[in-house]
């Protein structure tokens, strides 16, 4: 059995280095790959550009999303994850510090599998992301593609 892959999709330097020690507190197997903007998270799902190495190579078990990311927001990149084929069930969480209703109904309309705010404090960051990460990877069932 091979060893389940999160991707996370974050921009904010202070997010990014406590969701780096949060994941890194996880007891169970994962590989945890971090991209920095839209396009590369597209990159690395759809295995092209500085990630066409990873052609053949199984898909993240989970896509955690930020929904302001530069060169392409968290919107457009699932939009694009669920128009193709090879994507569409995979598993994407948006996980974000808005709480504003437009922005949920936003993704919601684009089938995201659950909208998340970020706690603005450390500790329950970590539990909140821990938990996400958990939930999805050794909880919910999803279909085998």
């Amino acid at each position: 059995m091979s060893i389940p892959t999160v991707l996370f999709v974050e921009d904010n330097d202070d997010d990014l280095e406590l969701a780096k020690l949060a994941l890194h507190s996880l007891d169970a197997p994962v590989n945890i790959h971090f991209v920095r903007n839209g396009l590369e998270a597209l990159d690395f799902l759809f295995a092209q550009g500085d990630y066409a190495d990873r052609a053949g190579e199984a898909l993240p078990k989970l896509v955690m999303l930020d929904l302001n990311l530069p060169l392409l927001d968290g919107r457009e990149v699932l939009k694009m994850i669920r128009e193709n084929p090879r994507t569409q069930a995979v598993p994407v969480v948006v996980m974000t510090t808005s709480a504003e209703p437009p922005d949920l109904n936003s993704v919601v309309r684009l089938h995201v599998n659950s909208y998340v705010q970020k706690p603005m404090d450390f500790e329950r960051f970590q539990a909140r992301l821990v938990q996400i990460v958990r939930y999805w990877l050794e909880v919910n069932q999803v279909a085998q593609t």
